[in-house]
């Protein structure tokens, strides 16, 4: 598409809002400024202010500067970086991208189909009494600035309650997502850890893993640390899953070139700026068979928060010794004594997930129609969310749907209810 200057257009006239300072003993503080909006499609512009207000823990790692640049690097839309300032302090980022699709035109997150939660960038010091206001500004100025080149936009998968903080967009209208997020908090040891969720089991489903692995001559948790490690790690997924995904007759959504081009990129950078995008983890066996690798898992870390974005098992061999739960197994009790303070499954619920958090996270979705195309598209979005909310509810109907599509993708194969995160 043409690319615009959206650093240029005017400003709506000023919208005034009240900013409510902290409570002093006397009594409340209340301190009116303006809010203005502005949209940029340089990310290098706002980098200074991107990584400083992403420090913030409140802050999915999804919409840190450098998994957004990943993206922006591999996939051909146009940026769209919706900028709150306060007195030409930066006190929120959006970081959207724009999709065409045959009937809409949509602002969405950057990265939204791979990202497990996202938040958006606020300031910590945001005041959350006030955010009632920020959201009628926000509707109001997208609309304006917006409504040229999008119809709609849908800020995807948000928790609005996240380690203790409410989130400054909780008050806009909402609709609850299909999938809820899991969570396992890592507590001062791993025994800690383990107890919350059945300790004496945990601990027999890893001996049992080992018992096996051993004897086909033992296996290594091996993390990867070159850039070759990582690229060999990662081809090695994509085939995996690929193989998992035609199994299961359910779509490969990690079979675009940009895609994989995408992970490539963010598993590159390697650690720095307090996190990790991307971490490749696997079992290797020993023996027998030498350096086969039957299991993987891609995690991204923020400060003491990390996420597993992916996993993927080896299905011809040793598949009897559950290499998928023995690597989070190891991943975990590795992670817990380096600090992490919580372990995150990702979207999407399996039963797997739930055997091992004690938290599930609620996610919304904000969907801002800025056309009357939009309000189509927006109605359009709540009718499928809901009707995807209703199937997974009902188990029945959930294994006819997934039968269905087995047999339109892969016919004569065992039909399976793993949801893989849809």
């Amino acid at each position: 598409m043409t690319d615009v200057d959206f650093n240029m257009m005017p400003v709506n006239e000023a919208r005034r809002r009240v900013w409510h300072a902290r409570r002093d003993k006397a009594q409340d503080i209340v301190v009116t400024h303006d809010l203005k909006l502005s949209v940029h499609v340089s990310m290098e512009a706002l980098e200074a202010d991107w990584r400083m207000l992403e420090n913030s823990s409140a802050t999915s790692l999804h919409q840190g500067f450098d998994w957004c640049k990943a993206w922006a690097a591999t996939h051909d839309n146009q940026v769209l970086l919706v900028r709150g300032s306060i007195d030409q302090r930066t006190v929120f980022i959006l970081p959207l991208e724009l999709v065409r699709g045959r009937f809409f035109r949509t602002a969405r997150f950057l990265g939204s189909p791979h990202s497990n939660m996202n938040t958006g960038i606020f300031a910590a010091d945001f005041d959350p009494i006030a955010c009632k206001k920020l959201a009628a500004t926000l509707i109001a100025d997208l609309s304006a600035k917006l409504s040229r080149v999008a119809d709609i936009v849908t800020l995807e998968k948000m928790p609005f309650d996240w380690r203790g903080i409410r989130h400054p967009l909780a008050s806009l209208p909402a609709v609850r997502n299909q999938n809820s997020s899991f969570q396992l908090p890592l507590l001062d040891s791993f025994e800690a850890t383990l107890a919350q969720i059945n300790a004496k089991r945990r601990r027999k489903k890893f001996r049992v893993s080992e018992k096996r692995l051993e004897a086909l001559g033992g296996y290594e948790h091996i993390v990867a640390t070159t850039d070759e490690e990582r690229r060999q790690l990662l081809d090695l997924f994509f085939e995996q899953k690929a193989v998992r995904f035609k199994a299961l007759g359910l779509p490969n959504v990690f079979q675009d070139s940009e895609t994989q081009a995408f992970f490539h990129a963010l598993a590159a950078l390697g650690p720095g700026h307090g996190g990790e995008p991307l971490q490749l983890n696997a079992i290797r066996l020993k023996g027998e068979h030498e350096g086969r690798v039957i299991a993987i898992a891609g995690l991204s870390r923020k400060g003491d928060h990390v996420i597993c974005q992916f996993g993927s098992i080896d299905e011809e061999i040793a598949a009897d010794s559950s290499p998928g739960e023995l690597l989070f197994y190891l991943m975990i009790q590795k992670l817990n004594a380096d600090g992490v303070k919580l372990f995150d499954f990702g979207i999407g619920d399996q039963a797997y997930k739930r055997s091992w958090c004690t938290m599930e996270t609620i996610q919304r979705d904000i969907v801002l129609p800025l056309t009357l195309r939009g309000r189509l598209a927006a109605g359009t979005h709540h009718a499928v969310v809901r009707a995807k909310a209703a199937i997974k509810k009902n188990k029945r109907a959930y294994a006819f749907l997934q039968r269905l599509r087995q047999q339109r993708q892969a016919p004569g194969m065992q039909p399976s209810t793993e949801s893989d995160g849809e």
